[in-house]
């Protein structure tokens, strides 16, 4: 799993002070899904209002511009989609078999 996500430029090596711990899960099609327990990154980090508007309202607007089409993007791997800046890179590392990576 590591070797596809650096093999796609999604993760690369890298020294970093900090490390968060990886829980891979298996999903119920046998493969793995990797997850990041960035519980202690959040507690020092400040807070940011949300950059996702409310779907409720954003409903209620499309109902009211009689839109005649509506489309549904699947958003599973939008977080890969998202370039970090370099600066905050070595923040989201974490270590996969002896050997420390980071989200690019």
């Amino acid at each position: 799993m590591i070797r596809e996500l650096e093999s796609q430029g999604v993760v690369t090596k890298t020294h970093s002070p900090f490390n968060s711990p990886i829980w891979p899960v298996r999903k119920s099609d046998r493969e793995w899904r990797l997850t990041v327990d960035y519980r202690a990154l959040n507690e020092v980090t400040p807070l940011l209002s949300a950059a996702v508007p409310d779907m409720l309202e954003l409903q209620y607007e499309l109902e009211s511009k009689a839109a005649r089409w509506y489309a549904t993007i699947d958003i599973a791997n939008a977080f890969f989609s998202i370039p970090l800046a370099a600066e905050c890179r070595p923040q989201f590392a974490f270590t996969w078999r002896g050997m420390q990576y980071a989200w690019n």
